[in-house]
């Protein structure tokens, strides 16, 4: 039976810089990634990134494979600690910006651009005292924009600082956390395969999620109440976000709805970017990106609305993938719907979406009408907190702003979890999008440090 000191379950940010770290500061250590997906050098999509039809591979190679989802993402590094995860539960807000500074300027060894956005600390209060005005709550951050199409090459630098220093296996599936006595030793491969460790990091990305919420209830793993992220991707004119975009690249907004009292939010900003498929587990998403090297005339965002279920009912991630899998059943996959049609309760046609003045960069969308698939109380967020943000964007609540249906974000579930990001198992880690711990890169890869460390103060420390 193989014996590892460490096995991280999982190559996406968290995993990977997990690994870099142990490497970095113990070397001594023996080290195994396990990942579902394919090695960076082989992760490409058959179908060209979904814009065809999906033929619905074991693995989706644009969200599972050496890089996670991350490696197909738009590569925003938020460099803020309000931003981007749930950290601050674990470690006071100035530890939290100490270790996003060293894991930022990991990122830009291994290629991420110099270049940050939202360093003009007078033109940043501009827009927090606009959004003051106005009902929104702006979260300051500055951020650096890696690019999709860049992300892959700074991914195969990591990718290549640990080859030989770590063994990898790629295209196998955990099945199974091994437990002795509550004390983590191991995992169960696809193939019935078992490997011993000292140690057991999970970091299975959003692709994985419902695996660790079922690992967690057969181990007996307390589960925390977490909201269910569910909204509409929105495509207005660039020119109408600009005057934001250039000064903080992402303006992160928060609004709470009038109606609902609900936590509505801004999410994912690709200036002059594009409209994305995305695919997981037979479910259509969609989602955005932005480039460094190429632009469309188009910005676009999400609008996400968080709702908190009570007893009995504690599915958040169930109840996502319903909302995702009824658009999926009317639209064809994803629906587009002009602003004006939806509130004037008819649906969008072709010949409507045509006379628009806004040109769709997902072609293959299905116009129809969002309403049959987001409950009244989603909708009704999304269009107060569009009404809102017409006040310091001007246009952006016109009736030809295109929303595409539907976004959906599973990372809801969380483990309840020490400071250093270890289950109620002994020896056994939760960190990354998946566990619930962050919802972006930085965050996730700063996850990954956390739990490296631990390992190697206990390693130091005599086990």
């Amino acid at each position: 039976m193989d014996y590892y000191d460490v096995i991280i379950v999982g190559a996406g940010p968290a995993g990977i810089f997990c690994a870099l770290e142990l490497i970095a500061y113990a070397q001594s250590l023996k080290v195994l990634i396990v990942e579902q997906g394919k090695d960076i050098d082989r992760r490409s999509c058959p179908v060209n990134g979904g814009r065809k039809a999906c033929i619905s591979c074991p693995e989706c190679a644009l969200i599972s494979g050496w890089g996670g989802a991350g490696a197909y993402s738009d590569g925003k590094l938020t460099l803020s600690p309000e931003i981007g995860g749930f950290l601050t539960r674990y470690m006071e807000m100035d530890a939290l910006q100490s270790l996003i500074d060293y894991v930022d300027g990991i990122y830009v060894k291994y290629g991420a651009p110099d270049e940050l956005h939202g360093n003009d600390f007078n033109a940043m209060q501009g827009v927090k005292d606009l959004a003051s005005r106005n009902d929104l709550i702006f979260i300051p951050s500055k951020i650096r924009h890696i690019g999709t199409d860049k992300c892959r090459d700074v991914l195969t630098e990591m990718r290549k600082a640990v080859n030989g220093k770590v063994d990898t296996l790629f295209q196998q599936d955990v099945r199974r956390i091994v437990v002795d006595k509550k004390k983590a030793v191991g995992v169960r491969l696809g193939d019935g395969r078992e490997i011993r460790a000292g140690y057991v990091i999970l970091a299975p990305g959003r692709a994985s999620s419902k695996w660790l919420e079922t690992e967690a209830k057969r181990l007996k793993l307390t589960l925390l109440k977490n909201p269910v992220d569910i909204g509409v991707r929105v495509e207005v004119p660039a020119v109408v976000l600009e005057p934001l975009t250039r000064i903080t690249y992402e303006p992160k907004m928060i609004y709470y709805s009038k109606k609902f009292d609900d936590k509505v939010r801004t999410f994912c900003v690709n200036p002059y970017g594009e409209v994305v498929k995305e695919h997981l587990k037979g479910l259509w998403t969609v989602n955005g990106h932005s480039y460094s090297d190429k632009k469309t005339n188009n910005t676009n965002f999400a609008i996400l609305s968080s709702t908190f279920f009570t007893e009995p009912f504690n599915e958040p991630i169930s109840y996502g993938t319903y909302i995702a899998r009824l658009a999926n059943f009317l639209g064809g996959g994803i629906i587009i719907q002009r602003l004006g049609d939806l509130v004037k309760g008819r649906r969008s046609t072709p010949e409507r979406i045509a006379r628009g003045i806004v040109e769709p960069t997902l072609k293959d969308a299905t116009p129809g009408d969002l309403s049959f698939v987001l409950p009244y109380r989603y909708l009704s967020n999304i269009v107060e907190m569009l009404e809102v943000l017409e006040r310091i964007a001007p246009g952006i609540n016109s009736r030809h702003t295109l929303l595409y249906g539907v976004e959906v974000k599973f990372y809801s579930m969380q483990i309840k979890l020490t400071n250093s990001l270890e289950t109620e198992v002994q020896d056994l880690f939760a960190i990354g999008d998946g566990a619930g711990v962050s919802r972006g890169l930085i965050q996730a890869s700063v996850s990954g440090v956390i739990a490296a460390r631990e390992v190697i103060r206990r390693q130091k420390q005599g086990g």
